[in-house]
């Protein structure tokens, strides 16, 4: 006697089936056709100059520092001589603490900012969340400028106080020492942490803040235990790149005119122009730019894990 067949499960009412994931796609030699010139692009315009500065810096051309050997010789003595400066030192000191100065202080203003526009009401707020769109594309320079305009030797500040007292200048001369940089870095990077804050701000569940005041939540535990765990990811995401823009910052240093204060760009500059030591420059060039992807990467990482 023949046994009934098996009945096959059958799938429950209502239960979708996921799509079938795509494999990956095969390359054709025409999208290889297509991708070759942005390469060559990319090589010619930056690639190439960068690999000449890599050059440039084991295998000096001339003469042009001391215990640099002459005739185009391949050596890391440039390296050796540039890191054991006590210019490169102070330079690299200078450019951490400023980086970090600024990062932490961008991470508290933008923070703080961001709350007030995405929380409490006032007209405009809209208006003002979009400028800060715009504010980022302007250059770092142009808020240096206003700086110098405001808090400058002949600035509005020092002008009043000297028609007020009568003295030959005012009191206001901060712009030029390491606190007018790290003010002018501060106010033009704080933006770039409060546009990934107000997004995600705007994507916060209101109803948690409302069951938070219901319960007798004061504003102050509501930000610490509801809103700053979920702007922790964009916090992050902001202040790494507040930390990798400030660490490569040169407009702002040369436009407040403080002499006394060299970052590794200015380093670089100053070897270059000012002493016609390519070869010194290239060494801090090339450390500062490993520096700078090191730190990019970690944005990356950072960016990537908050979604951002």
């Amino acid at each position: 006697m023949a046994s009934a067949p098996t009945a096959l499960p059958t799938r429950p009412p209502g239960l979708r089936v996921p799509p079938a994931r795509p494999g990956p796609a095969k390359r054709t030699p025409a999208a290889a056709l297509w991708a070759l010139p942005p390469v060559v692009l990319i090589g010619v315009v930056f690639l190439y100059p960068l690999a000449l500065v890599v050059q440039q810096s084991v295998r000096p051309d001339q003469l042009s520092g001391p215990g640099q050997a002459e005739g185009g010789g391949w050596s890391v003595a440039a390296y050796a001589d540039v890191l054991a400066s006590p210019a490169f030192r102070d330079a690299l000191g200078t450019t951490v603490w400023l980086a970090v100065g600024a990062t932490a202080g961008c991470l508290v203003l933008g923070f703080t900012l961001a709350l007030i526009i995405a929380f409490v009401p006032f007209p405009g707020a809209k208006a003002v969340a979009r400028f800060i769109d715009v504010f980022l594309s302007f250059p770092s320079f142009l808020i240096t400028l206003a700086l110098l305009f405001i808090y400058g030797g002949t600035g509005i500040a020092n002008g009043l106080w000297a028609d007020a007292t009568g003295a030959s200048e005012g009191p206001f001369g901060f712009l030029a020492t390491p606190w007018g940089v790290l003010l002018a870095e501060i106010s033009y990077f704080t933006p770039f942490v409060m546009r990934p804050l107000l997004a995600a701000f705007a994507q916060l569940d209101t109803a948690q803040l409302e069951v938070a005041s219901s319960l007798g939540a004061r504003p102050t535990r509501i930000i610490r235990r509801v809103i700053l765990p979920e702007a922790l990811p964009a916090l992050a995401a902001g202040g790494s790149l507040v930390l990798v823009l400030s660490l490569n910052e040169f407009g702002i240093v040369l436009f407040t005119g403080a002499k006394d204060v060299t970052t590794l760009p200015m380093l670089v500059y100053g070897k270059a122009i000012l002493e016609s030591d390519y070869t010194g420059a290239c060494v801090v060039a090339v450390v500062n730019v490993c520096i700078s992807v090191g730190l990019y990467g970690l944005y990356r990482v950072v960016s990537r894990r908050a979604g951002a």
